[in-house]
Formats: C-alpha cells, sequence, structure tokens
C-alpha cells in the first residue's frame, strides 16, 4: 500500500476528524515534511525513475530556455539585475544547465543574472546546491514564494502546477437548472472514522481507503459557470493553483513562464473528459488508485489554465502567449538556432521533446 508511517498519519486524522477532501490527502501523499513523495527526497525522475519530465532527455532543454532567458534579458532593457526564480526545481540540473549555456553563449545576460530556487524541503535543497556548486556566487534559495521581494526577471517553472492537491467533484445531476455538484473525501474502508464504531482494535489500525461522496467542503468548488453535466461526470478543481500564480504575478517585472500539461478551462472541462485527469505514477506505470503506493507514487492532475491566466490578470500580469510544447520549442530553434547542427543525442532529446503528447 506504500509508506507505512505516512498511511498510519493519514489514518490517525481520518480516524480523528472523519473523511478528509481528497485534497488534504494529496497534500499529505506528496508533502507530508518527513513521508511524502516529494518531501521526503523519494520523487525518482528519469528514465529508471517514475516518471520523465523535460529535463530527464538531457541538456538540451536547458539549452533552448537559456535562449528564452536571454531575449527576455533584452527585452526588459538589459537589466542589470536580472533575477531568474524557479520553484519546482527538483534535483537543480536545469537551473545548471540554463547558467551554462547563458555562461556560453550570453556573456553578458550571464554576468547580469542571479539564480533563485524556491525549495522548501532540506533534501532537494542539498541537492541543488551540489548540483549548482559551480555557480554558488549566482544561486540562492527561499522556502516559501512568500520569502521572495519583488525583482525584475523571469518566473519559470516546469511540471509545477499539476503536483498541487486538486478537490475531486462529482456531478449528481441536474436539479432546478443546475448541476448539483458533490465532493469525493477520503474514508476509512467501511466506514471506520471519527464517530464510527471500531469494536476489533486491529480492524481499524489495518484499515485500507475509500472514496465516499458527499457535499462539497466549501463553495468555491462549485463551477456553476460552467454549464450542465450529466450524473457521474467527474473532474477535479484546483483551488492551490490560481492561488499561487496570483502570488507570483503580484512579485516580478518581467515575465512568468510555465510549462505545463493541461488545457484551456472549455476543453478541460469537455463532457467527454468524464473521468477527470487524476493520474498516479510509479515506476514508469500509471496505477489505477491514489489508494496505490502512498507515498511512493507521483499524484497529478493536468492544469487548467483559464483559471491561471485570470489569477494572473487579476494581479496585474498580462497574458502574452499560450501554446502547446512542439510549437514554442520549435520557434525557440528556428529563431536562434536557425543553421544549428544538432548532434546525436541532441536530434534523440528532440524527438521526445517535441513530441505531440508533451
Amino acid at each position: 500500500m506504500g509508506n507505512a508511517e505516512l498511511i498510519e498519519i493519514i489514518r490517525a486524522e481520518i480516524g480523528a476528524n472523519g473523511p478528509i477532501p481528497f485534497a488534504r490527502f494529496m497534500e499529505l501523499a506528496l508533502y507530508h515534511p518527513q513521508h511524502g513523495y516529494y518531501a521526503s527526497g523519494r520523487a525518482n525522475i528519469g528514465r529508471r525513475g517514475d516518471f520523465f519530465t523535460n529535463v530527464s532527455v538531457g541538456p538540451l532543454f536547458g539549452k533552448l530556455l537559456a535562449a528564452q532567458f536571454a531575449e527576455i534579458w533584452e527585452k526588459l532593457r538589459r537589466p542589470r539585475d536580472l533575477k531568474i526564480v524557479e520553484q519546482g526545481a527538483h534535483d537543480g540540473i536545469f537551473a545548471a544547465d540554463a547558467l551554462s549555456t547563458l555562461r556560453q553563449s550570453a556573456g553578458d545576460c550571464f554576468s547580469a543574472t542571479s539564480y533563485c530556487i524556491v525549495e522548501p524541503f532540506p533534501i532537494w535543497r542539498e541537492r541543488q546546491q551540489e548540483n549548482l556548486r559551480e555557480f554558488a556566487e549566482k544561486t540562492s534559495w527561499v522556502a516559501s514564494i512568500d520569502d521572495m521581494e519583488p525583482f525584475v526577471g523571469i518566473h519559470f517553472s516546469n511540471e509545477l502546477f499539476d503536483s498541487l492537491p486538486v478537490h475531486l467533484i462529482v456531478s449528481g445531476g441536474v436539479a432546478n437548472g443546475a448541476t448539483v455538484w458533490n465532493e469525493k473525501f477520503v474514508d476509512l474502508e467501511h466506514g471506520l472514522s471519527a464517530g464510527a464504531p471500531c469494536g476489533v482494535e486491529l480492524r481499524c489500525q489495518n484499515a485500507p481507503f475509500e472514496f465516499v461522496t458527499s457535499t462539497v467542503s466549501r463553495p468555491d468548488l462549485l463551477p456553476h459557470h460552467l454549464g450542465f453535466f450529466p450524473a457521474g461526470f467527474e473532474t477535479e478543481v484546483n483551488l492551490a493553483a490560481p492561488k499561487l500564480m496570483s502570488e507570483i504575478a503580484k512579485l516580478s517585472r518581467g515575465l512568468i513562464l510555465t510549462i505545463d500539461y493541461g488545457f484551456p478551462r472549455a476543453e478541460f472541462y469537455s463532457l467527454y473528459r468524464n473521468q477527470g485527469t487524476l493520474q498516479v505514477r510509479a515506476k514508469q506505470k500509471k496505477l489505477a488508485s491514489p489508494f496505490e503506493q502512498i507515498g511512493l507514487a507521483d499524484i497529478s492532475a493536468h492544469v487548467e489554465w483559464s483559471s491561471l491566466a485570470e489569477a494572473a490578470q487579476s494581479s496585474g500580469a498580462t497574458p502574452i502567449g499560450f501554446t502547446d510544447q512542439h510549437h514554442f520549442l520549435t520557434g525557440i530553434i528556428s529563431k536562434f538556432f536557425p543553421d544549428a547542427d544538432f548532434d546525436s543525442s541532441e536530434k534523440r532529446a528532440l524527438q521526445t521533446l517535441l513530441h505531440p503528447e508533451m
């Protein structure tokens, strides 16, 4: 089932307080300070890990994005103190790749650049510092976006927003001209939570988890503006992602560049996507349930981009671009590397980076 200590912590919280929203379960599974999948350092990315990211294909991704960063520096009129802030930096390899490229091919921009990583977990900060040791004078760390002062530069993230906790909601059908929405909560199997009889202590201690459905836990989960949905339609609502985007947008003069899996609102809530987008992955395999390999597997949900754009706008930002990764990276290549003779490893990396499913 997963990490035994983490399972017991979740079980104890449900046993004391009753069923919890899935967002709380996901928060504990991924970010519990000692036992969460990310917080503990167990998140394993790459060919021998649980899933791939753009950085997994090698240094080419950092090389391409460094060209984009240098152009942004030019567009900002070459400030002498450009700050690149990366959030969700994993082991810091992307930062090392990007800084190496800037040093080699955009020396003036490199001289003006400092690189700050937002990293709440000590184990990842240590790995990042090790991988960035040759750039020690250029790099710094903060534990939270709340610790950042306003800056001129770039906020960059790659697969950050899809890992934030989501609420799961399900349509109960249409009544009185509106969709009736309920929320899926995590309970102990057979309802062995707060107030439930538990005559056999061993059974309670080993009780697995199950979903139960009830009224939504908070009113801002009700997507009344989306229209009508048939009974049984399931989807996610991410309240953490727009909140974070709003906080980021208040901080910077420059560009927010975020790369992730997702859809605009209309597509995200299309009727054919009636089981939502939640994914659980371990060892390159998609698991059937978030209750498998708890604390040992990644849990993610696709990003609903319209809410992020609206949150950024509400904090003063202006959306300037939205595209798929294929067109984004081919645009960089055609502008900055039109005659590049990529070697065989870079060509293999491009095939992955430009694949439609990316």
